[in-house]
């Protein structure tokens, strides 16, 4: 219950900071490329039920739904604003309103694509799938995109543990410093044009 009330609180108050910035980058989405603001896609919460989770759109129209590692040669697929979004997690703000509408927390196991079975069942067998997915999570301050998927599992079992007030504090923090040094975001280069 006190996770929840802190998770309505800070995504409420970040919301109303960021919104003019928000209002920029979903205009610079549309000028850059073709193609809706919002990517909106198919993610996994609690107990393993399906919510959609919205995100700035950072890849062409068309490109397959899968995790990022998984596409051959992702950069072709990245915007050049894309680019940018994504190495500073810009793209990842609007879920602020997925955690309002209590489908995410602000810390916890990123939530799996609807066809990442592997992940799913992983997920399953440790009891992972029954916490809220996050915005950001002990995983994501451990490496991001750079470390196996078996690697992640253990780590959001490590959270599963561990969890507390003072934990999530402890990943928000290192989030941010995260964020501000682009660190962890898979080696990917601008799309020339």
């Amino acid at each position: 219950m006190i996770k929840r009330t802190v998770d309505i609180i800070f995504s409420l108050i970040a919301i109303t900071i960021l919104m003019p910035f928000l209002v920029v980058v979903a205009i610079w989405v549309r000028l850059d490329s073709h193609g809706p603001i919002l990517f909106v896609q198919r993610r996994i919460g609690v107990d393993d039920v399906e919510f959609l989770m919205y995100k700035f759109r950072t890849m062409k129209v068309g490109t397959p739904e899968v995790a990022t590692d998984k596409l051959q040669d992702s950069q072709s697929y990245i915007t050049k604003l894309g680019y940018y979004l994504r190495k500073y997690s810009v793209d990842e703000l609007p879920q602020f309103f997925n955690v309002l509408l209590g489908d995410m927390s602000l810390v916890g196991p990123r939530p799996a694509l609807y066809n990442q079975s592997d992940l799913r069942q992983m997920r399953k067998y440790l009891g992972i799938d029954k916490i809220k997915p996050g915005v950001t999570g002990w995983a994501q301050v451990n490496g991001r995109d750079e470390i196996l998927l078996d690697q992640k599992v253990q780590l959001d079992s490590y959270y599963l543990q561990k969890q507390s007030l003072f934990f999530d504090l402890k990943i928000l923090i290192m989030t941010v410093l995260k964020v501000y040094s682009g660190d962890g975001v898979s080696k990917t280069t601008p799309v020339q044009r």
